[in-house]
């Protein structure tokens, strides 16, 4: 079976959502094909016995006018950008260097001294250094530096620096000294309130995308032939485009064209984690908060947050929930089912969260693509891919398919500021 259409967008994920409102807005016609039985991508969601979960932690600080112009359709609730880290047996507010006030004395002194006596001058371009020149050895070492290999799966010595952006506080030496004497200290979040719609998930912020789309299900795009403009699926049916969108990850789109060494090789080696999810319902209201960090390494997951905060009606009448992400350094779980799900239950009794009695489930989700990991050299390789697709007159756009660390509102900018005038692709 054969096909043929005008704008032919690869995923229905708020990116390729993006690109067919705008091809709607200019009047051309665009078909989103959708691997997964239904769209939304990171933002879809799941639901575990009358229990709502997210593919992971979402929540709006979007502030693009074209964001807020669909996003704000939905009626949504704000919430404070609180947050909070745990560490062995202590609650800090986030971001941890300036919130030392519950540790003991002399911890603080030595992480006070040690930042105190920090380089002028920062010793390379990786991000161990860059932490180690912000916040000291010592704040980096019992901090940062832990969570990154937890999070990132990897040290931080072999990531750049280009990721950061304002994700991570500066290190200033009056709001470090505040936070160790009191622990009624300001938010310095990079933003201040966080939006989540009152039904439906984070999902319904796209809804309405969703709504206006052809969006075609069950479509694995599995060769396509960029000389005759071509896409062959999973079910053997076949599309011809005028223009590609693409969405799926880098490495992916790579693997199903006609490319060269260079390209093939290149794509092979850009790196993303995969999460495992383990979402826990409670029979209980017993969650109080947002979201947090963990810095133990005897708990696997790095964060984790609640969806019953977010919106209460994510669960049944009384009752509360948490999910938390571990994350993988390839495509595959390096713990089993069982592991994640005893760990989980270790950190909550750990954390003085549940003793086990009130938890109603664990359910586990596995996604194969979490996060762009930032190693040296990425940005050069990416680059090659860039401009394979290009050359080719395959417009890109997303998270995966722009290989960057785009909150939603930036993944669907990416979508809809695409130029189709023409099949440029700007880097």
């Amino acid at each position: 079976m054969k096909s043929n259409v005008d704008i032919l967008v690869l995923g229905a994920g708020i990116a390729g959502l993006g690109a067919a409102h705008k091809a709607k807005s200019i009047g051309r016609n665009a078909v989103v094909y959708e691997a997964n039985a239904s769209a939304g991508g990171l933002l879809d969601n799941f639901e575990v016995q009358g229990f709502r979960f997210d593919n992971a932690v979402h929540l709006s600080f979007a502030k693009e006018e074209k964001v807020r112009e669909i996003f704000d359709k939905t009626p949504y609730f704000t919430h404070p950008a609180d947050s909070l880290n745990f560490e062995e047996d202590k609650w800090l507010k986030h971001p941890v260097q300036n919130n030392l006030f519950p540790l003991a004395v002399d911890d603080k002194i030595d992480l006070i001294k040690s930042f105190l006596n920090r380089g002028d001058e920062l010793q390379g371009n990786d991000y161990e250094s860059w932490l180690r020149h912000q916040y000291g050895n010592a704040i980096s070492e019992r901090f940062p530096l832990r969570y990154t290999k937890k999070y990132w799966q990897t040290e931080a010595k072999n990531l750049s620096t280009t990721w950061i952006g304002n994700r991570m506080r500066r290190a200033k030496i009056d709001e470090i000294l505040e936070g160790t004497l009191t622990n009624e200290t300001p938010n310095t979040y990079y933003t201040k309130e966080m939006r989540y719609p009152k039904n439906g998930g984070y999902k319904a912020f796209i809804q309405p995308l969703i709504d206006e789309a052809n969006i075609q299900y069950g479509k694995v795009a599995v060769k396509i032939d960029l000389s005759k403009k071509t896409v062959l699926f999973n079910d053997g049916s076949e599309t011809s485009y005028q223009t590609l969108v693409n969405t799926l990850p880098l490495p992916y789109i790579a693997s199903i064209c006609d490319t060269h060494d260079a390209v093939t090789k290149a794509a092979e080696e850009l790196e993303c984690t995969s999460i495992d999810l383990i979402s826990v319902g409670f029979s209980e209201n017993i969650i109080k908060d947002l979201w947090f960090y963990i810095y133990d390494e005897d708990i696997l997951a790095s964060r984790a947050y609640s969806p019953s905060i977010k919106s209460p009606n994510n669960v049944p009448e009384g009752c509360s929930s948490l999910q938390f992400e571990i994350y993988n350094p390839s495509r595959t779980s390096q713990h089993t089912v069982e592991v994640l799900k005893e760990n989980v239950s270790y950190a909550l009794n750990k954390m003085k969260i549940s003793d086990g009695s009130n938890i109603l489930f664990l359910h586990h989700k596995h996604l194969k693509w979490g996060n762009v990991v930032f190693k040296h050299h990425m940005e050069a390789n990416r680059q090659i891919v860039y401009d394979f697709l290009k050359e080719n007159d395959v417009l890109t756009c997303g998270r995966f398919g722009l290989w960057d660390y785009l909150w939603s509102n930036q993944a669907f900018m990416s979508g809809y500021e695409l130029d189709f005038g023409s099949a440029r692709l700007d880097t």
